[in-house]
């Protein structure tokens, strides 16, 4: 190419050394490059010179040449230890039931075979005559070299001279050495059966009798018909590997993950190895990006599937501490529903006390799982029949083993299921979803509310060094003349009570105030229902306990109106229990994360030697009380005290009075049985007034007053009906 060709010449080499200087990111970008002329000059004079482009439009390095992230100590700090000891072997209960186990296979085999003894004495006696023969002919062939016959033979086919006269001088040597001790053993085998004969004594010559026996019938079983049989038939269960959970994983038809598995993914990580955990196995498995454990509970049915394992021995779960891709597959050797339930420990012996962890159930791997009462409420919903009531009955005979602990237990499916605890044990019991009986648990609950007060006064009274953090202790508890014994208040199918028109909205609200101020007051509450919804479970309630039980519910809706917001959204559902898994849930609020458990069975036969126990127990120690104990419960002497108190609120002098106005100054006179009211907004004060006076035919109506200038119209009561009710209720006192 010429010079005057129109074309610029360009230098290859400055071209690369400019490129590889404004890659460098160390390069000082601030500096003025100048590929013509001298450093000094500036941009100016060089008119030809392109303009350099700025600092906002040069590339920028977004991923660091070198490896970043924590360091050497931050990792090892951050890395989960694994157990030296494994949980079972450092829990006591855990450990003695491994060793009862043990125990318990141990004597049965023993056991089994003991009794089979005749039997396989007669069956090697028969076999030993063939078990002889095989010894015999055994013996010959070995003295024979028979094992090296197939090989000269071989050499005679292949017409190998040489190597079948090596084969047969070392057949020569070894019949020759096996001869002379076949034939010492023929010398002295007898000689030594006469003298053992001759000179041994009975008991030596019996045991070489039968050993010899033993030896020859055992050498003449067939290969299948072996003379001692199974005790134990083991359960083949498929080790559970990495490959068997990929497949799995790919049978659920994700697209993401399917893309992990396919050409060119990166395919499923396994953060921890694949161990035995408790009766199964245990897979730590971090999903493929975008793939959520959620996403793998929808498809619970097709990983068991795909694992070929039935649908309860699959337990996938998330791990709340790590990524939402973080799933722990937990695969049984037998399905939760399907293993014997176990026994609860309390069942024969022992007592038990609120402040301490009680046994309410066990989970997958069959350990134990404790709930402490003390402190905490508790919360059970299921579907019918799925095992609500066996659930609550569990940590109601706990607390019934506890002598200082006031029982109070409503039951208002009406069926007699909590009898013996209500009956034997309980200072007040009812059951039945009537009006009356709902109107008597209302009392009752009454009575728990106004409690409240008179225990927080009580631990406010007590010096520093008697009650430093404020809240009922065991020894606060022990001093029956401070009266902070434990008081429990159970309400199954809670629904019939708060979905009651007449009592239900004063029920919901006292409730609300028991569990948010009970629980440092030695007061807990128990609810158990079969609705979970809003009309029969007051969000407020529902939002405020801190320890649910959700066995198998329909709906997203009731999972987390037991377990709590966002527990669906999770992956803690308790949709995927199969009607097949009654008393199996998750059990939220006893440890850090939800668990799948499932409670122990105590069936009324039970339930009825451990109240009486109870009962004993608390007749010893001087406790029992109330209906048990044939005394008139203490809320029928606090109860039907409404009219008196409207007529004390409202003075006679004024005819007329919204129904807002008697909430509050009723919350005045007696703040701890009408505080909740005074809490409502006031249409809610209004009904809820308007609510409790309809049991005393007392009808509310509209009542306008001047306001500023403007007429406002709202609900309110006549004191004269107040008075007229009142007089009517008298006469009938009176009479009888």
């Amino acid at each position: 190419m010429t010079a005057d060709s129109g074309a610029d010449v360009v230098d290859l080499g400055k071209a690369r050394s400019a490129r590889t200087e404004s890659a460098d990111p160390t390069a000082d970008q601030s500096a003025d490059r100048a590929p013509h002329g001298s450093a000094g000059e500036s941009s100016d004079s060089r008119p030809d010179t392109p303009v350099s482009e700025s600092d906002d439009d040069r590339p920028v390095m977004v991923d660091s040449p070198e490896p970043t992230g924590p360091g050497l100590m931050d990792r090892i700090r951050a890395a989960k230890r694994r157990d030296v000891i494994p949980a079972w072997a450092r829990s006591k209960p855990e450990f003695l039931d491994a060793l009862g186990w043990l125990a318990g296979h141990t004597g049965h085999s023993l056991a089994f075979h003991a009794v089979r003894l005749p039997l396989y004495a007669g069956t090697l006696a028969a076999r030993a005559p063939v078990g002889v023969a095989r010894f015999i002919g055994g013996s010959l062939r070995w003295v024979a070299d028979a094992e090296g016959e197939p090989v000269r033979l071989a050499a005679v086919r292949r017409e190998d001279a040489a190597d079948y006269l090596k084969l047969s001088r070392q057949r020569d040597a070894r019949v020759r050495m096996r001869g002379i001790l076949f034939t010492l053993a023929l010398i002295v085998g007898p000689a030594a059966a006469l003298a053992l004969y001759v000179l041994a004594p009975g008991w030596l010559l019996a045991v070489a009798v039968a050993a010899t026996v033993a030896a020859f019938g055992f050498a003449g079983a067939p290969a299948d018909r072996p003379v001692i049989t199974r005790a134990v038939v083991n359960a083949e269960v498929e080790k559970l590997t990495s490959t068997i959970v990929e497949r799995a994983l790919g049978a659920l038809g994700h697209a993401e993950i399917n893309k992990a598995l396919g050409k060119g993914g990166d395919g499923i990580k396994f953060p921890a190895p694949i161990t035995r955990d408790g009766p199964g196995w245990r897979a730590d498995v971090d999903l493929p990006y975008g793939v959520t454990v959620a996403d793998i509970l929808d498809r619970r049915e097709r990983l068991a599937s795909g694992l070929r394992r039935p649908l309860g021995c699959v337990w996938p779960e998330p791990v709340p501490d790590e990524h939402a891709g973080r799933m722990v597959l937990w695969v049984g050797d037998k399905a939760l529903n399907k293993v014997p339930p176990a026994v609860w420990p309390l069942a024969k012996n022992g007592a038990a006390s609120l402040f301490k962890p009680l046994p309410f159930g066990t989970d997958q791997r069959g350990r134990r799982v404790d709930v402490t009462l003390m402190y905490d409420n508790l919360l059970v919903g299921a579907m019918p029949g799925m095992g609500k009531t066996f659930s609550l009955r569990t940590p109601l005979l706990a607390a019934a083993l506890d002598p200082l602990a006031e029982l109070l237990v409503w039951e208002l499916k009406g069926t007699g299921d909590l009898d013996p605890i209500g009956k034997k044990v309980a200072a007040d019991y009812g059951s039945g979803p009537d009006d009356a009986t709902c109107a008597a648990a209302l009392d009752s609950i009454r009575y728990v509310h106004a409690d409240l007060e008179r225990r927080a006064k009580v631990i406010a009274s007590l010096p520093k060094d008697k009650c430093p953090e404020n809240k009922v202790t065991p020894a606060l508890a022990g001093n029956r003349s401070l009266g902070l014994h434990p008081l429990v208040l159970a309400i199954d199918e809670c629904q019939e009570l708060f979905a009651n028109e007449t009592y239900g909205k004063e029920a919901g609200a006292l409730c609300t105030a028991i569990i948010k101020r009970g629980r440092a007051l030695g007061v807990i509450l128990l609810l158990a229902t079969q609705r979970p919804d809003r009309d029969s479970l007051p969000t407020a309630i529902s939002a405020s306990v801190g320890m649910r039980f959700c066995l198998r519910v329909m709906g997203q809706t009731e999972n987390d109106m037991i377990l709590g917001t966002s527990m669906y959204k999770n992956g803690i559902r308790a949709t995927s229990f199969t009607r097949s898994d009654k008393g199996i849930g998750y059990l939220a609020g006893a440890a850090d994360d939800p668990q799948i458990v499932r409670t122990y069975y105590v069936d009324n036969p039970a339930a009825d030697l451990i109240c009486d126990r109870a009962r004993q127990a608390r007749i010893k120690a001087g406790t029992l009380t109330g209906m048990a104990a044939g005394q008139t419960p203490e809320r029928r002497e606090t109860a039907d005290t409404l009219l008196d108190d409207i007529a004390a609120v409202v003075p006679g002098d004024e005819p007329k009075v919204w129904s807002e106005a008697v909430v509050d100054r009723l919350a005045e006179l007696r703040p701890e049985v009408y505080g909740p009211w005074a809490e409502m907004e006031p249409k809610a004060k209004a009904e809820q007034l308007t609510t409790a006076l309809k049991p005393y035919r007392i009808r509310t109506q509209q009542i306008s007053r001047r306001i500023d200038g403007e007429r406002v119209n709202k609900r309110g009561i006549v004191r004269a009906d107040i008075t007229t009710a009142i007089t009517e209720r008298d006469k009938k006192r009176d009479a009888s």
